[in-house]
């Protein structure tokens, strides 16, 4: 997301440079890069007018701290004026309420609200709540069907419906039904249309009026660009709404919606979703986009992700059998690609990582993961002892592992050379060298230059 705004911003650190302080003229260049940049991401030309008005107003006259260069001094201007436009930190849900507290998602048709829905129900199942949702979608073909379907994958209950039926009476039902049934949090998936128009908006307004919901969500789809901030605007308008969710956020659009849907609703962004898969959901820390945005990563996310997703006590394992001085094997090579792609693989973790360790992978690595899963096909067709042991894997051997995994001998030389490079960086891991370490992740997975 962002990507040519994060190319711009880091060239401005090359182009102002040695002078005491941040003026008017050394700046007035960089400023023209962060319009042209935030008007190609498509953000709306009032937000973009804002910004640069309040960047200009902090850079000028600032001093630039002797381990800084200007430029760099002008990005952290940036960064704060970015954090500031995304909107307060994250704010949380407010479901303390009488039960049940009720999650009213509204949205166009395709940005993605029932699948939120389910993404919904299962962060909130992780928090130890006991979650109904209902599909008030009574139009779209198999709507009702799909939130089943999620719901079901996020081990929550789902409201029985049918198409055809009245979508307030299913509201009312739903609401009782989690009312008598002791649920903590009832997510409601109103219907979308193509557009906005007056049916659409009078149903959602009547389910609003009928739920009273804790929690008045817009789901708009960072793709759309313009057209997400106008939808954004009509929706705010019509509904009280008490926060956003912007999903998407992974896709090849140019993401402007990120930096004016806040801004144009006045309502803060609580959620980010990228992909399909449930645990494609992130608390929005508009910090942590602006780093994102400026290409300084956001390892924190990563951290929390990993804690979430992946199988801690077995790094834990690895990590320790390092640190005793015994040897990193093919099976506990495997075992991290295993929890590398519980993450999503490379290219859900791409934009989390900061730009001068992204620069060290392979940018078609990160559209297309199946090299994990040929490594794996490798390591699954050796034996336990090849395993423990690579060093006794010579020709013969190699052309039994290729055969058996279905790939050339190769590929097989491959795995083994890139395994050997991720040996060598846990032996200096041991070491403790940190300089060196950043230096031995280059070749250390799939794409890795």
């Amino acid at each position: 997301m962002l990507d040519n705004l994060t190319a711009r911003l880091a060239r401005i650190v090359k182009t102002i440079r040695g002078e005491a302080r941040l003026t008017e003229a050394n700046i007035q260049e960089a400023l023209r890069e962060v319009r042209v940049a935030l008007l190609e991401a498509d953000v709306a030309l009032p937000v973009v007018k804002d910004f640069l008005a309040a960047v200009r107003e902090k850079a000028l006259g600032q001093e630039v701290a002797g381990s800084l260069s200007p430029g760099q001094a002008l990005v952290g201007v940036v960064h704060r004026e970015l954090t500031r436009l995304m909107g307060e930190a994250n704010v949380p849900l407010s479901l303390a309420v009488e039960p049940p507290a009720v999650i009213l998602l509204a949205g166009l048709q395709g940005s993605g609200k029932t699948t939120t829905a389910g993404k919904l129900a299962r962060y909130l199942r992780e928090r130890k709540k006991k979650v109904l949702v209902a599909s008030c979608d009574v139009y779209r073909p198999a709507a009702i069907e799909q939130l089943a379907t999620v719901a079901a994958q996020a081990g929550a209950d789902v409201h029985p419906a049918r198409a055809g039926d009245d979508p307030i009476a299913i509201a009312r039902a739903a609401r009782e039904q989690a009312r008598l049934r002791f649920y903590d949090v009832l997510i409601v998936d109103s219907a979308g249309r193509l557009a906005v128009d007056e049916p659409m908006m009078r149903e959602i307004a009547e389910l609003h009026r009928v739920l009273a919901p804790a929690e008045t969500l817009l789901v708009v789809d960072a793709m759309q660009g313009q057209d997400a901030v106008r939808t954004a605007k009509a929706f705010a308008e019509a509904l009280p709404l008490t926060g956003l969710v912007l999903t998407k956020l992974d896709g090849d659009a140019r993401g402007g919606a990120a930096l004016s849907v806040r801004q144009v609703t006045g309502r803060p962004i609580k959620f980010v979703g990228t992909g399909e898969k449930l645990s494609g959901l992130e608390p929005f820390h508009p910090e942590r986009m602006a780093s994102r945005i400026l290409g300084m990563g956001d390892i924190v996310t990563l951290v929390e992700q990993a804690q979430r997703e992946a199988d801690l006590e077995q790094a834990k394992k690895v990590a320790d059998k390092i640190r005793k001085g015994k040897r990193f094997d093919l099976e506990d090579f495997r075992s991290q690609i295993e929890q590398m792609r519980k993450m999503g693989g490379l290219a859900a973790l791409a934009d989390k990582l900061p730009a001068q360790l992204l620069a060290q992978v392979n940018p078609a690595h990160l559209a297309d993961d199946r090299q994990f899963r040929r490594f794996e096909g490798i390591i699954n067709a050796m034996t336990p002892a090849e395993r423990a042991n690579p060093d006794i894997i010579k020709a013969s051997r190699k052309r039994r592992i290729a055969a058996g995994a279905g790939v050339s001998v190769q590929e097989v030389n491959r795995l083994l050379r890139q395994f050997e490079q991720i040996e060598q960086m846990m032996k200096m891991m041991k070491g403790g060298n940190l300089q060196r370490l950043v230096r031995g992740m280059k070749g250390l997975l799939p794409g890795m230059r």
